[in-house]
Formats: structure tokens, C-alpha cells, sequence
């Protein structure tokens, strides 16, 4: 029989117990059941957890106490007795599904930044995971949330702050908005997805309600309007393509963006884009799986070449579907024929970016592939 001996601690931001095995001073979470670890966390007891049946039961701290209370630890773990930053470094981790591949510390930094209520902007090419990210975290935090999609929006002030209507038997009345709800909803997670899409004037309307040092909304432009404060605890969380590529995007306001902390969200490698490819569709073959993977990463290092002969890459996002299509029996080609090419200009025969990237496809179908392709114009960054 093998137990543990663990102290019971509730951490408030995520609203869950974690223990610390008296032993080792490490966190861990067990499944102890709420009720027995609140009644031991009240009385001061220790909980004796025995792994091989999963019960656990209170003991007095009498004999264990001195290694709860006197262990010496390095000045990191000192920090982690604040349970807030223990959940940052200890615990945020753990709740990154795999499916989102994203560098932990890039993680944690969006965590804690949640947690301390910032403003958060996240950028990267289109397909790259950014929202995905996003409703990771409302999920990892188990946060009230609200979304926004600005680049779809015809009318900001209308879905910012809320429109007024006249009815012929009770006169004119105001609506609010969501977003007016939402700002007062505390602790609130709000994605603002696509705002390098959306229109000036919802980034006027946005200023003051980013500000840190304003935090608020004001609904009409009137000196006397009432105005909204944003409650505490609120995060807001937006999406941006930046790049050439994004003809529909505008540049954004350096005002506007100074109000954000940055996380760059990058393209996968192609080894971790093949292992995303098996995770999602597990029937994929590997060998396929790494061809998708391969044919992506050649476009995005010919979009980075110095005379790049593509003005876009393949996206992850894009990769998923190619693997669903081959997964109910598509042919590796048939998929590109419906998913790839379209995406690409085919204007100017032989020199066009669709024609490169069908010789690109070509090879890992087998196919014969013509060598002059790649050997036109100045690029150093051929494919093979």
C-alpha cells in the first residue's frame, strides 16, 4: 500500500483545491473529494491519500508538521505559496490541451496576463491558432466570456454601445448593447476577434475603454452622457493579422495598439503540424500526415524568402481540412485541387504562384515534377 500525506489548499482564482505532499513541498491535484478537503483545510488536518484505492482520509498534523512548515525551499517555491502564482507556474500548464501548440511560456504569459486583467492582442498569419488560444483560455480560467466578431461589423457604434428606437406608443428608448453588458460583467474574458479588420470608429469608441487609466464607456458624445466603467477583473483579448498579404486589414492605430500587451502566435514547424494533423485525425496516415506538413512549410519559407515567388502561405487552419478530406478518402491531389489551389493566383502561366505550388503538390503525389519551375526568377529558397 502506498499513500501520500498532502496539505489541502484552495486556490481562489481558479476555484478548485490542490495539495501539497507534506514530503516533497510539491503541488499536485488529487481526486479528493471538495467537502473532505475543506473540513481538513478548517480543522488544520493533514489528508493521508492511499493511491492504490484513492481514498484519503484526515490525520491530525502532529509528527508531520515540521516538514510542512519548516522545509527549506528555494526562493521560486517561497513565491508559489501565493496561490495565484502558483497556478500560473504550476498549474497553467496542465490545462494547454494538446491540440493547441503553443510554447509554454508564451502560455503562462498569456495566463498571468489574464489574470492581471490585461489588455491582450494576439497576432500571427490567418489559421495560426490565435482564437483558438483565446477560448483555450476562457475555458483553462472558467471565466464569464463574450465575443466579438469587428470585422464583421457594419455598424461599431451599434454593437459597441447600442442603438436608440422610436416607438409610436412609448417614445423614444435606448438599447444597449452586449458589449455594454459584458464590460460590466466582472472578471469577464472579451475577445474582440479580427480588430485589424474593424472600422476607426470602433477603435475611437475602444480608447477609453482600454485605457488603463480610464476604463470606461461612454454612451453618447454629449459632455453630460452617463458613462460605463469596465468592472474589475476584466480582460480583453484581441485577434490581428498584420502583414501585406491582408488586404482587407488597415493599420492600426499606434494609440490604439500601445494599449495592448503583444503575443505573437507563430506558424508550426512541420513536425509539430504533422503531430497536430495525427492528433485531429488519428486514422491519418503518418506518412501523409508529413507530406501535408511538408507542403505547408514550403510555402511559408518561400513567403519569406528574399524574392519570394508566393505572396501567401498555406495555413494550418488549411491543413486540417486537407487532412479531413483525405480521412473520408480524398486523394492527397484531389485535396489540393479543392483546398490548395484556389488560394492562389494562376494568373501568368508557367511564372504563376499556382503553378508553383501544383509543382510543390506534385512531388509528394508522385507525380513528375518540372525542375524549371523553381529555377525561374532570383529565389534561393527552392522546395527541393
Amino acid at each position: 500500500m502506498k499513500t501520500v500525506i498532502v496539505k489541502p489548499e484552495f486556490l481562489t482564482a481558479s476555484k478548485r483545491w490542490v495539495f501539497m505532499n507534506v514530503d516533497t513541498n510539491q503541488y499536485t491535484q488529487l481526486a479528493i473529494r471538495d467537502s473532505i478537503a475543506k473540513i481538513a483545510s478548517d480543522r488544520g488536518e493533514l489528508l493521508e491519500f492511499n493511491t492504490e484505492t484513492g481514498r484519503a482520509k484526515r490525520i491530525k498534523s502532529t509528527g508531520h508538521k515540521n516538514k510542512v512548515t519548516a522545509t527549506v525551499v528555494a526562493p521560486k517555491q517561497e513565491v508559489m505559496e501565493n496561490p495565484v502564482l502558483n497556478f500560473i507556474h504550476n498549474e497553467a500548464a496542465g490545462l494547454k490541451p494538446k491540440t493547441l501548440i503553443m510554447p509554454e511560456l508564451k502560455w503562462k504569459y498569456l495566463v498571468r496576463s489574464a489574470m492581471r486583467a490585461k489588455n491582450i492582442m494576439m497576432t500571427g498569419p490567418a489559421g495560426c491558432g490565435k482564437t483558438q488560444a483565446a477560448k483555450t483560455l476562457v475555458k483553462a480560467l472558467d471565466r464569464p466570456d463574450f465575443y466579438f466578431n469587428l470585422g464583421a461589423t457594419q455598424d461599431p457604434r451599434g454593437t459597441l454601445i447600442g442603438n436608440t428606437h422610436f416607438k409610436k406608443d412609448e417614445g423614444t428608448t435606448f438599447c444597449e448593447s452586449l458589449f455594454v453588458k459584458a464590460i460590466q460583467t466582472e472578471n469577464a474574458i472579451i475577445l474582440l476577434d479580427e480588430l485589424s479588420r474593424a472600422h476607426p470608429e470602433a477603435w475611437n469608441i475602444l480608447m477609453t475603454v482600454l485605457d488603463p487609466g480610464q476604463r470606461y464607456l461612454r454612451l453618447d458624445e454629449h459632455q453630460d452622457a452617463p458613462t460605463i466603467p469596465v468592472a474589475k477583473g476584466v480582460t480583453f483579448i484581441a485577434t490581428a493579422n498584420i502583414g501585406t498579404e491582408y488586404t482587407a486589414t488597415r493599420v492600426m492605430d499606434r494609440a490604439l495598439v500601445d494599449r495592448f500587451i503583444i503575443i505573437e502566435m507563430d506558424a508550426l514547424d512541420a513536425k509539430n503540424e504533422s503531430e497536430l494533423l495525427r492528433m485531429l485525425h488519428p486514422a491519418l496516415d503518418k506518412q501523409i500526415a508529413d507530406d501535408i506538413a511538408e507542403i505547408a512549410s514550403i510555402t511559408r519559407k518561400e513567403c519569406r524568402s528574399e524574392s519570394p515567388k508566393l505572396t501567401s502561405a498555406v495555413s494550418t487552419r488549411l491543413c486540417v481540412e486537407i487532412a479531413g478530406l483525405i480521412e473520408d478518402g480524398f486523394s492527397l491531389g484531389e485535396a489540393a485541387e479543392v483546398c490548395i489551389y484556389p488560394f492562389f493566383d494562376d494568373a501568368g502561366g508557367l511564372d504563376s504562384e499556382r503553378t508553383y505550388v501544383k509543382q510543390v503538390v506534385q512531388k509528394y503525389c508522385g507525380e513528375p515534377v518540372n525542375q524549371d519551375i523553381f529555377n525561374t526568377g532570383t529565389s534561393n529558397n527552392t522546395p527541393f
